[in-house]
């Protein structure tokens, strides 16, 4: 099997429709498999599933989990040389699948692609490419690391946008809205590392994929448009918690050599309560 497509979903019904309707249009005639993961939804997404796309896979947890903890609980039964994990509030361009594969194809050494984003009004965002933030970057720069990210600490001279965007480029880190990744690969970097729940699994995933010598990239030839999410309140504790406690993780897992705490290989048995449907 090709590819593999994975989408976290909880209480996101409108916007998954849409990145479901949007897959469905490019996937054309590449051999796939769809997982859904949905964190015991309330507002009838399970429904909508059964109706409109019963052909998809569901994973249903009974509480919201991690997303590290829910896109490894589909990693476990992915089948596809490729997986995609995407967002639910998006919406893939019509030729997505034909010009990441074959990127992949051609560059055997990337560990991952992410896309160039818009958001609903066409505009383009810089997170596409430059996916750590300023807070981000000043920790890796405090605690010694930012050498080990020279993508993104070299990038010294803003360029004008245009050029940024159109631009195909080696990153360090990917952006975890759309994350293509090689299955293979997952085999030596192992899975998600469960302790990063909302922030930073794909700046530990993005970090190990380089340490096992593979590349990350930014592939600005096609695209996915970003729409309006949940407004986080980056003020409340539970922001703050998450967001800053992944900072942490990071350093003391790599600094202060904390255990890996993440399924190590694709195909192990996954001791979790779910049901599949």
């Amino acid at each position: 099997m090709k590819l593999s497509i994975v989408l976290i979903n909880h209480n996101s019904r409108n916007g998954l429709r849409l990145a479901l309707t949007s897959l469905r249009k490019a996937i054309h005639d590449i051999s796939h498999e769809i997982f859904v993961v949905d964190n015991a939804s309330t507002d009838n997404t399970l429904e909508m599933l059964n109706t409109e796309f019963s052909d998809v896979q569901l994973i249903l947890n009974n509480q919201e989990e991690g997303l590290s903890t829910a896109n490894n609980q589909a990693l476990q039964l992915v089948r596809g040389e490729y997986i995609l994990l995407l967002d639910p509030n998006t919406i893939i361009g019509a030729d997505f699948f034909e010009k990441v594969n074959r990127f992949m194809d051609e560059h055997p050494l990337a560990g991952g692609v992410s896309v160039r984003m818009v958001d609903f009004k066409g505009d383009y965002l810089q997170r596409s490419k430059h996916t750590l933030n300023s807070v981000w970057a000043a920790f890796l720069k405090f605690i010694g690391m930012s050498s080990y990210f020279p993508k993104t600490f070299s990038h010294t001279q803003k360029k004008a946008e245009w050029v940024d965007e159109f631009e195909t480029k080696e990153i360090d880190v990917l952006n975890e809205t759309c994350m293509l990744l090689r299955r293979s690969v997952l085999r030596d970097t192992g899975l998600f590392d469960e302790r990063f729940t909302r922030y930073g699994h794909n700046v530990d995933l993005s970090y190990r994929i380089r340490l096992e010598g593979f590349k990350n990239y930014y592939y600005s030839k096609t695209y996915i448009i970003q729409l309006p999410g949940k407004v986080i309140n980056k003020f409340s504790w539970d922001y703050v918690k998450h967001f800053y406690g992944a900072m942490f993780i990071f350093a003391a897992k790599y600094l202060f050599k904390l255990p890996v705490l993440n399924v190590k290989n694709i195909g192990e048995l996954y001791p979790s309560s779910y049901e599949i449907e």
